[in-house]
Formats: C-alpha cells, structure tokens, sequence
C-alpha cells in the first residue's frame, strides 16, 4: 500500500455499488492529486451522491476499491475517514448544541489541539459571517447558516480531502465566494477537493479536473479544459446527456456506457 505522502489524495478503481437489482454506478475509477479542485457533475440520479457517500464512509462499497491518501476506506475505514471532511447538500447537525459547541464537538473527535481550533474558528467564522450567531443554538439557524457552520467544522481538521456535495446550495452571493476561496487555499496546501454541483458555470471556473457521469458510468474525465474543449461544459454536458452518453474516458479516452444495464 502507497503510504499517505506519495498516494493520490483519493484513488477510485472499479468501483461498483448496487441497490438490489438495480446497479447505481458501474466499474467507475478516478483519481484526484494533491492541488485538485476536482468536479463531478451529472444529472439526477446519475450516481454522485452515491460514489460520494462510499468516498467518505457513509455506505458500504460493492466492488472495486476507493483509497484516500493510500488508506483503503473499507480495510481501515476509521484512518481514511480522518484524512476526510465531508459537507453533504443537506446538513443535519445537533439543534440543541450552540455553533460553538458544534465546532468544539468536530474538534474533540479529530483532537485539534485548543489553539489550532481557536485559530480556525476565528479565521472563518468572520469570513463566512457567522461569529456573531456562534452563541446561538443550531435549531436558530437558517439552511445557509447551517451550511457555513458545516464548512468551517469540515475544515477545522486541515484534511487532505474535503468532499462536498452540491456545497453551493444555500448561500448568500459573499459565502459562496469565500468559500471558493478556501477551497482554492486548501489545494494550495496540497490537499485536494472533490465535489458534486449542478451548477456548471461554477464548476467550470473553479475547477481544474472534471468528470461528468450518466447512468452510473463515467462518459468523460480528464483537465477541464480537455473535456470542454472548445464549447462550455454546460454544452459539453447536454451533449452527452442527450446523445446516451457516447464520451470520453480521462485523458480524452473512450468511456465504457451500457445504458440498458442501468435502470
């Protein structure tokens, strides 16, 4: 096994992940490198959520393997899950805690020393404009300020990976761009973001990977600039979609689809 230094911040190979009968994603493999700002984009039900959800543990896998930083998350799920930070599209966190109460809470568990905690807090808090609603309790916030609230626990840790999924959704024009912002800082730090947007402009400008997924298969993957070529990837991605997903693989190779294997 590679050690977590010289590993892909997140490897995919093969995976699978069935519900019953129906197969949810088919022998799916990418890699995310340190410094990626990677997006994975599709259509309802293409499989996202799904390959995020095994990514971080929350399910189990079917086949295949995923490795984060060269840790096997189903041989040693605890390791690989505290290289991780995970904000899904809709938060659920503890109403009767306080925001402060949260944030030590996520901290206890990855045992942040007292003043690194302390230092994040009152690095993002501001940024994200949430200091002031920190001695509130959680059941008092709105769905933006829950989703601000998530983030800065997500990053309170300093993870190699930070997965987020559709992480957009919710917030006000100034957190949005905060956001890309941090997330742009920790790829700079040579960790690596992974998320999922239906928001493809967004993921256009701020990302310097993609993969776009139909019918639980990957049918294009590779830099952002090659897999938009010289169209936009809203272009790009209707195109796919509407021609049964005929694309490419990463790197601009041919992408396996059976779309009538998929249900």
């Amino acid at each position: 096994m590679n050690s977590p230094t010289d590993a892909p911040v997140l490897s995919v190979s093969h995976f699978q992940k069935r519900y019953g009968d129906t197969i949810a994603v088919r022998d799916l493999s990418l890699t995310v490198e340190p410094g990626d700002i990677y997006g994975f984009i599709g259509h309802n039900g293409a499989g996202k959520t799904t390959l995020i959800r095994s990514i971080v543990g929350v399910q189990p896998i079917d086949g295949g393997s995923i490795h984060v930083a060269g840790i096997d998350v189903t041989a040693d799920p605890v390791a690989a899950k505290r290289l991780c930070a995970y904000v899904p599209d809709n938060p659920d966190v503890y109403d009767f805690m306080t925001g402060l109460q949260y944030l030590t809470f996520i901290a206890d568990i990855f045992e942040v020393p007292v003043r690194d905690r302390q230092a994040r807090i009152e690095e993002y808090a501001p940024r994200l404009e949430l200091t002031d609603a920190l001695a509130s309790p959680i059941a008092s916030y709105s769905h933006g300020m829950r989703q601000k609230l998530v983030v800065i626990g997500a990053l309170i840790h300093e993870p190699r990976l930070l997965v987020l999924d559709e992480p957009f959704v919710g917030l006000d024009p100034l957190a949005a761009h905060e956001l890309k912002a941090m997330l742009h800082e920790l790829a700079a730090r040579g960790g690596a973001v992974f998320f999922s947007s239906h928001v493809l402009e967004v993921v256009e400008k701020l990302c310097n990977k993609v993969a776009i997924i139909r019918h639980g298969q990957i049918v294009a993957a590779g830099t952002t600039d090659e897999v938009r070529g010289d169209d936009t990837l809203e272009e790009v991605f209707l195109e796919l979609v509407e021609d049964g997903g005929a694309g490419t693989g990463a790197m601009g190779k041919p992408a396996p689809s059976s779309p009538s294997e998929h249900r």
